[in-house]
């Protein structure tokens, strides 16, 4: 893994998010901003440019919602976004030469992803829900190199968004918006 970026962690929050997560998750939103989407990963590429990535990289608010019908805990799928979000910014950053334009904003990114790593490394370790866990496993697992599709960086980070702010905006108390 690129160095500054989140590897794999097998620990667990509980079921609230802590405070932790609610100010790194804000400092996200505001990296995140519509403006930094556009700039970074749409404007810096070329037109209609995508990153290659695994079928379970793509984490869409209907993905949780279907999650969530399924009794997956708001822990499990907070823990499910870290996991597939980090992932994508990996893929971003892969294609990405240490003098793009991108790469200074994407290390930011990264930072903050290490940040809730280490937040989330502070809490006991419990067992996960089974679908979230084999969802997490299929992220990282090499087997599923076969099952790959095009996506647009900016789309990656606009549904990491989206998926952030259904996990924390109500148990954070953000601002809807």
């Amino acid at each position: 893994l690129p160095p500054g970026c989140p590897g794999v962690l097998a620990v667990m929050g509980l079921e609230a998010a802590a405070l932790g997560e609610c100010e790194i998750t804000r400092l996200l939103q505001d990296k995140l901003q519509y403006e930094m989407r556009l700039q970074y990963m749409k404007h810096y590429f070329p037109i209609d440019y995508s990153v290659q990535v695994q079928y379970e990289e793509v984490l869409r608010p209907s993905n949780i919602t279907r999650l969530r019908n399924g009794t997956a805990s708001e822990a499990a799928l907070r823990y499910l976004w870290f996991h597939v979000s980090s992932q994508a910014l990996l893929r971003i950053r892969e294609v990405l030469p240490e003098k793009h334009p991108s790469w200074k904003y994407t290390q930011e990114l990264c930072q903050l992803f290490d940040a809730l790593g280490r937040e989330y490394s502070k809490y006991r370790q419990t067992d996960v829900d089974v679908v979230v866990a084999d969802l997490v496993k299929q992220v990282h697992s090499a087997s599923a190199e076969s099952r790959r599709k095009a996506v647009r960086p900016k789309a990656l980070l606009d549904n990491c968004l989206k998926v952030m702010r259904m996990l924390y905006g109500r148990p954070c108390e953000w601002d809807p918006g």
